[in-house]
């Protein structure tokens, strides 16, 4: 069978590194990576049913999502979700989800936890063509304490050899990547977010053994007592990080940790409230942590920590596909918009692992690229509407031969 192959004109390029838009420009796609790109004026000849004119769009990488669980749907009461709903259901729950994700213009995702091995499953399935969805690297169940936050969907482990047996156990389940938890959580009854949970000799041996295996790990950190058993045991991200001080944050800058914020996880819970139906334990839990980590993100950024995007999509009113609705929180609490949009594409491939695949456009990278309808330097919330999505040479949604042609020269 012959390759399909494509070629984007009249566009502006961001290619995903933080280096200057280049209007006017093409891109050809033969297969599923990008074959060229440069000047409209220069590209290669193409049959015209090939070519699709992006009418002064911008044409950015793929988004990738660092912190999606793909079982949950945004429901105001996710434990009760997470705990009443059977595989099937919570299966079917992640088919909806991976499809709404595809069309917001996310082409890869990092599941942060699901009960029964089911996002690993669902990875499967998106590979082999058997449902429509973003690309996904799954940690499986999430490795805890007993009685832990995300006890729930984890492996319950106390002591280093029984962290150890639940690390090996997901890695032979195929977990891509091994999610740990260095403290409490506000989504779990009984547990203070700030509690620290795993001893230092624990999250060392949780560490080592996802590495040992080539896997890199995560940890689930609010209270800063956890984040830097995190980030002394070797962790690759901490996740939240709404209790950073200048130790946590030298640690982090000293082994090149990540750090993936989830800003809009809490503000949705506070925003939406009792009102929303979210239940009161949650909401008070929410509301004493809102506004930390405000100050813990500046302080990251003003740091140089690497920053990758993610949304802990899936708790309660934060549905999958609004990974703009992050980055525009990132752009207010003082990202520029241009390294907002490094850490939803190149800086999250790095910290998957598959920045030699995605997460820029690039001559030889998989051809995963979106179309907007005007300049995300100037309003980030444009990447929140792609009119175009294709992943790896493959077009998944398509409103540009139709639509009228965007505003053309907005730099």
């Amino acid at each position: 069978m012959s390759q399909s192959k494509h070629l984007i004109r009249n566009v502006s390029v961001i290619d995903g590194l933080g280096g200057d838009p280049r209007p006017g420009w093409a891109v050809a796609v033969e297969g599923e990576r990008i074959t060229w790109m440069g000047p409209t004026a220069q590209a290669p000849a193409f049959e015209p049913g090939s070519v699709i004119d992006g009418g002064g769009r911008w044409l950015l990488p793929g988004m990738i999502n660092s912190h999606v669980h793909l079982c949950a749907d945004g429901a105001a009461d996710l434990f009760a979700q997470a705990v009443n709903d059977s595989i099937p259901i919570a299966t079917i729950r992640s088919v909806l989800n991976a499809r709404l994700t595809l069309e917001a213009g996310i082409t890869t995702v990092r599941d942060c936890g699901a009960a029964s091995q089911i996002a690993i499953e669902i990875g499967k399935a998106v590979d082999r063509g058997m449902i429509e969805g973003p690309r996904v690297r799954a940690a499986g169940r999430v490795v805890t304490m007993t009685g832990g936050h995300g006890h729930f969907i984890g492996r319950e482990a106390d002591g280093a050899d029984e962290v150890r047996k639940a690390v090996r156990a997901e890695i032979k389940g195929g977990a891509s990547f091994i999610k740990v938890m260095a403290t409490g959580g506000v989504l779990t009854p009984g547990v203070d977010p700030s509690q620290t949970a795993f001893t230092i000799e624990e999250m060392q041996a949780a560490v080592d053994e996802a590495h040992k295996a080539g896997k890199p790990a995560a940890s689930h950190a609010i209270g800063n007592g956890g984040i830097k058993n995190a980030l002394k045991a070797g962790i690759d991200s901490v996740e939240h990080g709404f209790y950073l001080d200048d130790e946590a944050i030298n640690l982090a800058l000293r082994q090149g940790s990540f750090l993936v914020p989830t800003l809009i996880a809490v503000d949705q819970i506070v925003n939406n409230g009792l009102e929303g139906g979210i239940p009161d334990w949650v909401v008070r839990k929410a509301k004493s942590e809102s506004g930390h980590h405000r100050e813990s993100f500046v302080m990251a950024v003003k740091s140089g920590v690497k920053i990758a995007a993610g949304t802990d999509a899936g708790t309660p009113f934060n549905p999958h596909g609004d990974l703009a609705l992050e980055l525009a929180k990132m752009v207010e609490f003082g990202l520029p918009p241009m390294l907002a949009l490094v850490a939803a594409t190149s800086n999250a491939a790095r910290l998957l692992r598959m920045d030699d695949q995605i997460g820029s456009v690039e001559q030889g990278k998989l051809a995963d690229v979106i179309l907007v309808d005007g300049n995300p330097l100037l309003d980030i919330g444009v990447m929140r509407r792609p009119s175009f999505v294709m992943k790896s040479g493959r077009i998944v949604r398509n409103q540009v031969a139709t639509g009228a042609p965007a505003e053309v020269g907005r730099t």
